[in-house]
C-alpha cells in the first residue's frame, strides 16, 4: 500500500503533461469533430526537437517554442492533406504519422534514442513536486490561452466548423482553413507536451508517442464521465487534464499491483473502450425503465360529468 502512495505523486506529475496532450486531442476530438492520429508522431517530433536543441546550447524553456512549432508542422501537414488533397481524415494522420516516423529519426541523427544526461531542463524527474507545479502552471496556461481563443469569432468559427459544416459554408465560413487552423492548434499543444515529457524523462525516443491517441481519448472520456461535459468550456478543459491525472494514477496503481509493463496497451485499449461505452450503457438503462402511463396523463380542470337522474332519463 505504501508502494501505491508513493507512486501518487509522479503518477500525478506525469498526468499533467500528458493533460497537455489530452487537450489538444480534446480540439481535434470534440471541437472539431476529426479523427486525428497524427498525435501518434507529433508528440515524439515535439520531445525530438526540444532534446535536441536542448543538447545543442539552447534555454530548454526556448525549446519548447520550437516543439510547439514542430507540432503544428505536422499538423498542418494533416491538414494540407484532408482539405486540399480529399484524403480522408484517418488516412491523412496515419499518412502524416508514418513520414513523420522517418523526420524524427533525422531530427535525433539517425538514433533512435537521445539521452539528456547532465543538461539543464524546466521539469525533471528528479523533482517530482517541482514538476508537479511547473506542469501544473503550463497545464491552466494552455486551458487559459484555449478559453479564449474559442471565445473569439475564429474560435467560434471552429466550433461551429466541428459541429454544423453545412452551416457554417453557409454563412460564408471557408471550413477548411478553420479546419486547418485547429489541426495546427491541436498538434501545437501535442509538440508543447512532447518537449515536456522529454525533459522531465531525460531523455527522447522514437517511439515515446506511440499509443498517444489511445492515452488522449482516455483521459477526455474519463473526464467528461467523472466531471460531466455540460458545464462551462473553461470547466470541460480542466475535466481533460484531471481525466488524465486520474489514467495516470490507474495506470501506476494498476502496475504496483504486479500488471506486466507489457500489458499496459491492452489495459489503455480496454478503459477508452470501456470509456466510450458508458454513455451507450446509461441511455439503455435508462430506455429500460418502465414507463407509468398516468405520469404523462396531465389534470385537467373541467368540471366532472354527471349521470343523468332518473327523472331526466324519463323524460328524455
Amino acid at each position: 500500500m505504501s508502494g501505491i502512495l508513493a507512486a501518487i505523486p509522479g503518477a500525478a506529475a506525469q498526468g499533467v503533461i500528458w493533460g497537455v496532450m489530452a487537450l489538444g486531442v480534446y480540439v481535434t476530438y470534440r471541437i472539431l469533430d476529426f479523427a486525428d492520429l497524427t498525435v501518434d508522431s507529433s508528440m515524439a517530433t515535439g520531445a525530438a526537437t526540444s532534446a535536441m536543441l536542448i543538447i545543442s546550447g539552447m534555454n530548454p524553456l526556448l525549446t519548447l517554442v520550437f516543439a510547439i512549432l514542430a507540432g503544428m508542422a505536422a499538423g498542418l501537414i494533416t491538414g494540407f492533406l484532408n482539405t486540399k488533397l480529399k484524403i480522408p481524415a484517418i488516412l491523412a494522420g496515419i499518412l502524416t504519422q508514418l513520414g513523420l516516423y522517418s523526420i524524427n529519426l533525422r531530427i535525433m541523427d539517425g538514433s533512435p534514442n537521445v539521452a539528456l544526461l547532465k543538461q539543464p531542463v524546466i521539469i525533471s524527474l528528479g523533482n517530482i513536486p517541482g514538476a508537479l507545479i511547473t506542469g501544473a502552471i503550463f497545464a491552466a496556461v494552455v486551458i487559459a490561452v484555449l478559453y479564449w481563443f474559442f471565445g473569439t469569432e475564429l474560435g467560434c468559427a471552429i466550433r461551429a466548423t466541428g459541429n454544423n459544416r453545412k452551416m457554417v459554408r453557409a454563412q460564408g465560413v471557408n471550413t477548411d482553413t478553420t479546419k486547418i487552423i485547429a489541426l495546427v492548434i491541436s498538434n501545437g499543444l501535442v509538440g508543447l507536451a512532447g518537449g515536456l515529457l522529454a525533459q522531465y524523462q531525460g531523455s527522447a525516443n522514437v517511439n515515446m508517442s506511440r499509443g498517444a491517441i489511445v492515452i488522449g481519448l482516455a483521459s477526455v472520456i474519463l473526464g467528461e464521465v467523472i466531471f460531466g461535459a455540460r458545464f462551462s468550456f473553461a470547466y470541460q478543459l480542466g475535466a481533460v487534464v484531471c481525466g488524465s491525472i486520474i489514467y495516470q494514477i490507474v495506470i501506476a496503481f494498476v502496475i504496483q499491483l504486479g500488471l506486466s509493463t507489457n500489458d499496459m496497451k491492452l489495459f489503455s485499449a480496454i478503459t477508452v473502450a470501456i470509456a466510450l461505452s458508458v454513455p451507450t450503457i446509461k441511455q439503455n438503462i435508462a430506455q429500460r425503465k418502465p414507463i407509468n402511463v398516468m405520469d404523462d396523463v396531465e389534470p385537467t380542470d373541467a368540471p366532472p360529468v354527471q349521470e343523468a337522474s332518473a327523472d331526466t332519463a324519463g323524460k328524455e
